[in-house]
């Protein structure tokens, strides 16, 4: 059974997963650890609970969720593994970061691994189903672990919200269109793991989001 951790880090309070099993491997999705305080305590975490990273996934590529990439590769040789259609907004890293008024932070690696939609990626006795959900970003996407009933989501939907789509690449519309065809779809009780905020659930955002109802 697969089981979900996060660390909320940086200044923009952004969600860093880990998602494991109980055969110890775990994947990092959207590494937001941007000092060295952040980073020493994700890794403290993971060696106190046995835990051996092997991949790194990201939903999308805004700063502050790729804040830790050079940690990641540094610490853990894993290179991040993203939809092509991210690579754009990861190679503006250090503009976004100017843009925003950030000057400390370590360039995230340009040699990624891609990952493509409707596929699938597995790691020890789990399995996401990998869901296409642009608008927020050009292509971010969320992972779907249907066996054990839960989305890791970025920052497509949230707790009473949805990504914000005034940043480069994003489009209203084109979210609005991802969340009704991608996530809408899945049981009601599916828990939604979001990249800001508190995790809820696909039934109480279909219901309830002022963003979803027509």
């Amino acid at each position: 059974m697969a089981k979900v951790h996060f660390f909320t880090f940086n200044m923009m309070q952004e969600n860093t997963y880990i998602v494991y099993d109980e055969t110890g491997e775990a994947v990092i999705i959207d590494a937001g650890c941007v000092n060295a305080n952040e980073q020493s305590r994700l890794n403290k975490w993971l060696q106190t609970n046995n835990l051996r990273p092997v991949r790194y996934l990201c939903t999308h590529c805004h700063l502050d969720h790729v804040f830790g990439n050079a940690f990641i590769w540094e610490r853990y040789q894993l290179k991040a593994e993203i939809h092509e259609g991210e690579l754009p907004v990861l190679q503006r890293f250090e503009l976004s970061a100017q843009r925003f008024g950030i000057f400390k932070y370590e360039v995230p690696p340009m040699d990624v691994l891609f990952l493509k939609e409707n596929t699938e990626i597995s790691f020890g006795n789990t399995t996401f189903k990998i869901l296409f959900c642009p608008g927020h970003s050009p292509a971010s996407i969320c992972f779907y672990c249907e066996k054990d009933n839960f989305v890791i989501g970025g920052d497509v939907l949230f707790e009473g919200s949805i990504g914000r789509t005034d940043l480069p690449g994003g489009n209203h519309k084109q979210l609005i269109n991802s969340i009704e065809t991608q996530l809408l779809p899945l049981p009601d009780n599916t828990v939604v793991y979001a990249g800001h905020g508190n995790p809820t659930t696909i039934g109480q955002e279909r219901y309830s989001n002022p963003f979803l109802q027509k």
